[in-house]
């Protein structure tokens, strides 16, 4: 749970854009893969992450300025990672001015439990690394380039001249 408005900033400057250096990497044919027919795709997922930002800080009583929760999935990258940067960028602006080191132990009714503030914005982040975990895995199944986000990827170690871990 984040206890200070500065240790959210800080880690969610560093997530945001390691998720946008992913989505980066999508193409917008990849954003069909899925891996079972009636399994959730690409596009679908990365679009997730950017619904998320205003709906789930939203429960909070901040106003987010991104894609809507039921908003369809758009037809090209650019447009997911524009949804999505603007969700990022508003959060961080929202965080910092609305709130204090204070509120974060405030309590809000979230899918039916208290969370205290500090723990929604841990939540959030953890909820988009996990995504990004599963986008890696069908970015390797559509051909594309995956980056590291915690460590090198193996693309990454290539080009640093290592042999990549098996």
């Amino acid at each position: 749970m984040y206890t200070s408005i500065q240790s959210f900033l800080n880690d969610w400057k560093y997530e945001s854009e390691s998720t946008v250096k992913l989505m980066k990497n999508l193409t917008d044919e990849s954003l069909k893969q899925q891996i079972t027919p009636d399994g959730r795709s690409l596009g679908f997922l990365a679009w997730h992450l950017a619904q998320t930002i205003p709906e789930m800080p939203g429960k909070t009583g901040l106003k987010i300025d991104g894609p809507g929760e039921h908003e369809p999935v758009p037809a090209t990258v650019n447009e997911i990672v524009a949804g999505y940067e603007k969700a990022a960028k508003s959060i961080a602006e929202q965080v910092e001015k609305d709130w204090t080191d204070e509120r974060l132990n405030e309590a809000d009714d979230m899918y039916g439990e208290k969370w205290k503030k500090g723990a929604t914005l841990m939540y959030l982040n953890l909820h988009q690394a996990h995504h990004r975990g599963q986008m890696t895995v069908l970015m390797r199944q559509a051909g594309l380039k995956v980056t590291g986000v915690y460590g090198p990827s193996k693309e990454e170690w290539t080009a640093y001249g290592m042999e990549p871990h098996p």
